[in-house]
């Protein structure tokens, strides 16, 4: 009871929302299949009403689904976009009450106690509801009970509005699979002669509760009001964007880093409140012909200091077309990264955000996946010592245990005419006469026998710095087994 009125809840099911958000899209004619790998299988995921007056039903496989309807068009089915999708027709599900939450991958539940007369009551409500779906381009079904369980018994069985104080009459008919109960238990209820909700609410409880468990009277209590259930609604996402409108059109560059200036410190202080740090940012600037242009500026690291975001927009924002001015500047970070409050070393780090910004820099030139570094490697094998990794998304290693040098310069071995143990005094590489000034080695390196790998079967190898007279510091090796010698590196 909420002030002496009862609870109202409506269930809302969206049997085909997989589809319906696809087809709004892309409309198509005909039968429309989403499919799925499932089990290392191509499923049907969802269909639309044609495939479904055609025969087809979710689960099966896409080869059955084709050879029964040739004329299936299908697509690959994209969970995560479904769940975002649904997400934000919760949100536009708060124009009706605040208390609304997720029923489940396909449903919403709204706690709409209170405010059916804003909209001329609940028969108008929920025909308000169904008419802006459809007129969206979704297929619902829709219950109104007092209670979570029986608003979703007759969302997903059979539609329809219990009356208020007692929805026993209006779900007594729905089989018992509408108490969201798995589909074992369902069966075993209907082998014993239990096959709606009716049935189960004559039968004695003692011998139910014995058979099935406490889970199965819990949902039969919840549905009749019996026990409580709660709804949970959820909270919006945290939004980062701001904007601004101008009363006279700018065109200059120093006017818009100046407008840019103001919306980033606006924006680094909702960040700071919310301990996070922008990782993408975008500027839309509307030009009073009402064209818009966008700027996008991508951060090697998460950050939320206007002063050293500022800069970075520089070299977008001098590129963009004023036309006949700007009267609104919009500043969003569109992708957010935790960033903690840290406490202030001693030690200065300077070093570090100069090279963050510089990656940034360049990034905005050539792309950030486009800049890597080097990260140690668990292995004493010259290739397989080192991983290249992407600048952006990884840390600098700290540590970089060298024993010997190596090379700033590795190729693949390169075979030069030369016999015994001991680097050869002249030798011919890539075109070059080279004579040996000093050699320094032989370092032995075996290879890894508990991994496969071609190019280390010739078995062990002697590594050696040779200086030559030309200028040349190169990285030899000899393989003792099968004598040979290569040469596969380039110091400074």
């Amino acid at each position: 009871m909420f002030d002496g009125m009862s609870r109202r809840v409506v269930s809302l099911w969206f049997p085909r929302l997989a589809s319906d958000r696809v087809l709004r899209q892309y409309p198509i004619d005909g039968p429309f299949a989403l499919t799925l790998k499932q089990n290392n299988a191509n499923r049907i995921y969802c269909l639309n009403t044609e495939a479904i007056a055609q025969g087809l039903q979710q689960g099966m496989p896409y080869s059955d689904a084709r050879a029964f309807c040739p004329d299936l068009k299908s697509a690959e089915a994209q969970p995560q976009y479904d769940l975002k999708f649904l997400q934000t027709l919760r949100r536009w599900a708060t124009r009706y009450c605040p208390w609304v939450g997720l029923e489940g991958e396909n449903g919403l539940v709204l706690d709409v106690t209170g405010s059916t007369h804003l909209y001329g009551g609940e028969e108008v409500m929920l025909s308000d509801m169904r008419s802006r779906l459809m007129r969206a381009g979704l297929s619902v079904q829709i219950g109104l009970a007092d209670t979570r369980g029986a608003a979703w018994a007759l969302a997903h069985y059979g539609e329809g509005v219990a009356a208020s104080g007692n929805a026993l009459p209006a779900i007594k008919s729905l089989p018992v699979a509408a108490l969201r109960i798995d589909e074992k238990m369902s069966i075993s209820l209907q082998r014993l002669g239990l096959r709606t909700i009716g049935d189960l609410a004559k039968a004695a409880r003692a011998p139910l509760t014995r058979r099935f468990g406490p889970k199965l009277l819990l949902r039969l209590d919840q549905a009749l009001d019996r026990q409580p259930e709660e709804i949970s609604p959820q909270a919006d996402a945290p939004h980062y964007a701001v904007r601004m409108t101008l009363p006279e059109p700018i065109g200059l560059l120093p006017d818009v880093m100046a407008g840019t200036e103001r919306l980033l410190i606006q924006l680094c202080a909702k960040l700071k409140s919310q301990e996070m740090g922008a990782r993408k940012l975008c500027v839309t600037l509307r030009r009073v012909d009402q064209d818009h242009q966008q700027v996008e500026l991508r951060l090697a690291r998460p950050l939320r200091n206007p002063q050293r975001i500022l800069p970075l927009f520089e070299r977008g924002l001098s590129e963009m077309d004023a036309g006949y001015g700007i009267d609104m500047l919009r500043l969003e970070a569109t992708e957010v990264e935790s960033l903690p409050v840290q406490q202030v070393s001693h030690v200065s780090d300077g070093g570090k955000d100069k090279l963050d910004d510089l990656i940034s820099r360049l990034g905005t030139r050539i792309g950030l996946e486009n800049i890597q570094r080097f990260l140690p490697a668990d292995s004493h094998i010259p290739e397989r010592s080192f991983i290249v990794a992407s600048a952006a998304y990884s840390d600098p290693a700290r540590t970089w245990a060298v024993i010997n040098k190596r090379p700033i310069s590795l190729f693949p071995p390169e075979p030069i005419a030369a016999t015994g143990p001991r680097p050869p005094q002249r030798f011919r590489w890539r075109r070059m006469f080279l004579t040996t000034g000093r050699a320094i080695g032989p370092e032995r390196i075996a290879p890894e026998w508990w991994l496969e790998d071609e190019n280390w079967r010739s078995g062990l190898r002697d590594y050696w710095r040779v200086e030559t007279r030309q200028g040349r510091r190169l990285w030899l090796f000899y393989t003792p087994q099968n004598p040979g010698w290569f040469v596969q590196g380039e110091f400074a």
